[in-house]
């Protein structure tokens, strides 16, 4: 593999841009009451395996499917504490240049390790390929 023995860090930030997608912030948001039930990673794959239903009553069936308290779900969903999370992903986004969804940011001395990675511009950062 061409990263074996790099630390890698993989790190997911929310980018909800509400003027592309309406409903980006309130998944946002969904996803996080889900992560303080300790299922972030299947609440957000969900999300993304049926995007043709992502209205309320779709994300409550998703909750409770995946076994989650309604009641709290709700309550987290809609609280300050998460709003304040998603939110505090996002500018920090704009801060690091972000403009698109994915981003991938790199640290170029850390592949510059790496025989055969060349830099590759992406609108959000440098991201980094083989030549071979």
């Amino acid at each position: 593999m061409l990263l074996s023995g790099l630390a890698v860090r993989r790190v997911f930030r929310h980018f909800p841009v509400v003027s592309k997608h309406p409903r980006a912030r309130v998944l946002a948001e969904a996803a996080e009451a889900a992560a303080l039930q300790g299922a972030y990673w299947e609440f957000h794959d969900s999300l993304y395996a049926d995007q043709g239903r992502l209205d309320d009553p779709h994300l409550w069936a998703r909750a409770e499917r995946i076994g989650l308290d309604l009641d709290r779900f709700e309550a987290d969903r809609r609280s300050a504490a998460v709003a304040e999370r998603v939110q505090r992903d996002f500018h920090s986004g704009v801060r690091a240049g972000v403009m698109t969804t994915p981003t991938l940011f790199a640290d170029e001395d850390e592949l510059a390790r790496v025989e055969g990675a060349i830099p590759l511009l992406t609108s959000g950062g440098t991201s980094f390929r083989s030549r071979k």
